[in-house]
């Protein structure tokens, strides 16, 4: 199992379990995330969710070498980013939130995460683009410029900035993300559960309005880097573990 589940009653806490591979999503997990979060949605005793990883790492993203299988009806890539949800998800993260792990955490509502946590969106070193809503959902999380600077430079955002900026809800202690991310689910969970989901379907329709827009504007991203010289030195230096030389092309 890559993905294990946790009642804790109104709450249903998901955890990644991949560790060797620092939670790199494969088809398994993103069939597993998937499958976790309807069951978030189709039951109607579970009032929120959170998306935890371990205690060193939340998730380093796609597994660039198996992939991470195709994405699902209901949740679209990983079973999640591309999820129509009705009920609140908090990011609990301790560790790297890297690449495609980065991209799960726009996707949540709330993000808890510890002091020594970091948030990166290292795509453009390797060649490649971040395709499952960083594009768009960057600029909307975060200031436009401190987006720009982490999808151009790959540099990494430490958990107290983040707070700071207003990305992180609540920063706490190493070790503690979950259980305070639970606390601010079950928070959330003292309210009444009709207008708490029809306060979030109208925010998400207000902020994501243009999301479409931004899904064709990766696409278009995609592609042009799809067929390149830098993407295929990009994967190759990643797995020879050198840096790339790139030409441009």
């Amino acid at each position: 199992m890559r993905v294990h589940t946790e009642d804790r009653g109104r709450v249903l806490v998901v955890r990644m379990d991949r560790t060797d591979k620092r939670n790199a999503i494969d088809a398994e997990m993103t069939a597993e995330l998937d499958a976790a979060l309807n069951r978030l949605e189709d039951d109607n005793e579970l009032w929120a969710g959170v998306l935890t990883g371990g205690d060193e790492v939340f998730c380093a993203g796609t597994d660039l070498i198996a992939g991470a299988g195709t994405p699902t009806e209901r949740g679209g890539p990983y079973g999640v980013v591309g999820r129509t949800r009705t009920k609140p998800l908090v990011a609990a993260v301790e560790g790297l939130a890297l690449g495609g792990g980065m991209e799960l955490v726009l996707a949540c509502d709330l993000v808890v995460a510890g002091a020594g946590a970091t948030f990166g969106l290292p795509e453009v070193s390797r060649g490649v683009v971040a395709t499952c809503g960083a594009l768009f959902r960057g600029p909307r999380a975060l200031p436009l410029n401190v987006a720009r600077e982490l999808l151009l430079t790959g540099d990494r955002l430490t958990a107290d900035r983040a707070e700071r900026l207003g990305f992180v809800n609540r920063l706490t202690p190493d070790g503690d993300a979950l259980a305070q991310a639970v606390a601010l689910a079950e928070r959330v969970c003292e309210n009444a559960p009709l207008s708490v989901r029809a306060t979030l379907k109208a925010v998400e329709q207000l902020v994501g309005a243009d999301d479409q827009s931004g899904w064709t504007a990766t696409t278009q991203a995609t592609a042009t880097v799809m067929a390149s010289q830098d993407l295929r030195e990009g994967m190759s230096a990643f797995a020879e573990k050198r840096s790339p030389v790139w030409q441009g092309r």
